[in-house]
């Protein structure tokens, strides 16, 4: 159950860019980290707003295990920048009452494989607050921190929750492929009343792009067009973007041309931007970093099969990660993820009959 109450009034941004396409690039703009992004949004909706606080392992005196908080505990002070203990259950918990007291949370799991261990509180209490107190509470809490293989982490560092979570109704999932996106999406969760898990990929904090100076949120549910073409539709969302991008590239040497969509949140899934691209292609692979069994790519594969089944001309394909725990080994983690070679053959197998 989400809140059936109007968003709350967010401030008029400066610049109105379209959001079912990334931003050009201007002269003058600025090129900062996708981790520079996304202090840039806590700090400017904190500085609006009182009642938020980052809380997290690390967050504060070591301005963050990945440097997303520098300098934050300087401007806010320690008591709205809160080094926790090791207990995401512990924390997490904190982040239900101080919610419900009417208090804004951003909690940072360090990684999102640290976040099973506080399941009960984000998936039994948080999802479900607003719905088993009659309206009475919300939980306006905005989970944030890195999800999916970080490069030999190991199989027990290197979840992808989205397929996991997704399944809860009550929460919503952003997962950002780029720093501009990563900013505007961030900006808009903290402002959200419902309870955001906001997934990022350590592997792309260091990722540059340009994020303009000017205040902008993106709104959830709408999916970015990022290459545009007639022969295949290729959706995907977070990291494995990037690799589709480098697919298309490939795919585009041989006279292939794909529509590209990044989802950006998948809960709400904007399945109308999805369903039209594949009307206008009649093919669609869906490249999806959970493993495959129940997982995103298999929502998204559905509900195209439910809606467009007579305007398809090949099967739809997936490509996931593979369905086995995560190697250590760096060539191995490497073929085990979803990777352009993967998702260029999948494309050509659409076109092949």
């Amino acid at each position: 159950m989400t809140t059936t109450l109007e968003h709350p009034a967010l401030p008029e941004p400066a610049i109105l860019p379209d959001f079912t396409k990334p931003l050009p690039s201007r002269e003058g703009d600025r090129i900062i980290q996708f981790r520079e992004a996304l202090r840039e949004a806590m700090s400017e909706e904190m500085r609006k707003d009182s009642r938020i606080f980052l809380m997290g392992e690390e967050v504060a005196q070591y301005n963050g295990a990945y440097k997303i908080s520098q300098g934050m505990l300087d401007e806010f002070g320690p008591l709205r920048i809160i080094d926790s203990p090791i207990s995401e259950n512990g924390f997490a918990g904190l982040a239900v009452g101080a919610a419900m007291y009417g208090l804004r949370p951003i909690i940072e799991f360090m990684s999102w494989s640290f976040s099973l261990v506080a399941a009960d509180q984000i998936l039994n209490n948080v999802p479900k607050m607003l719905y088993m107190s009659g309206g009475q509470w919300g939980c306006p809490v905005v989970f944030r921190g890195n999800d999916g293989a970080g490069g030999q982490l190991g199989s027990t560092h290197s979840w992808c929750v989205e397929g996991l979570y997704a399944n809860v109704p009550g929460v919503k999932i952003v997962i950002p492929s780029n720093p501009y996106d990563a900013k505007g999406l961030l900006k808009t969760a903290i402002a959200d009343p419902d309870p955001v898990f906001f997934l990022e990929s350590e592997r792309m904090l260091g990722d540059k792009a340009h994020v303009p100076p000017e205040e902008y949120y993106i709104p959830f549910g709408q999916a970015a067009l990022l290459r545009e073409g007639k022969d295949c539709t290729i959706v995907s969302f977070g990291r494995p973007v990037n690799f589709c991008l480098e697919a298309d590239e490939a795919l585009r040497a041989e006279g292939i041309e794909c529509d590209v969509l990044d989802m950006r949140t998948i809960r709400p899934l904007d399945i109308d931007s999805i369903i039209a691209s594949v009307k206008k292609t009649g093919r669609i692979v869906v490249v999806d970093q959970c493993w495959p069994f129940a997982s995103v790519a298999s929502e998204v594969v559905t509900q195209v099969i439910e809606r467009a089944f007579d305007w398809l001309d090949h099967q739809p394909l997936r490509v996931n990660t593979e369905d086995v725990p995560t190697p250590y080994s760096k060539v191995l983690e490497a073929e085990y993820l979803p990777n352009p070679r993967k998702i260029a053959a999948a494309v050509r197998k659409t076109l092949a009959s």
